[in-house]
């Protein structure tokens, strides 16, 4: 098998999964040993799905949006900051 990074060659590897359902669970892939790229089923399953697109707002279209949830709140107390000894 190749490297879809640097087409070097991939051996196999195990890796240890610390966010398992079940504690620690060890999970085979492939490793490069000339990048060190990693191949998991799991990883390009994740990479393969549709990423959510992002829309660039400018402030004044996210007030608008937003204008029945903005409200000032005056909390009827003055901060202030003691000193430490």
């Amino acid at each position: 098998m190749n490297c879809s990074r640097c087409r070097g060659l991939m051996t196999k590897d195990y890796f240890m999964d610390f966010e398992g359902t079940a504690g620690h669970m060890w999970m085979a892939g492939f490793r490069c040993l000339n990048c060190g790229h990693i191949y998991d089923p799991v990883i390009e399953r994740n990479r393969q799905m549709p990423q959510p697109v992002m829309h660039a707002v400018s402030e004044e279209q996210a007030i608008e949006q937003h204008e029945d949830v903005l409200e000032e709140v005056y909390l009827e107390a003055e901060s202030y900051f003691d000193q430490a000894a």
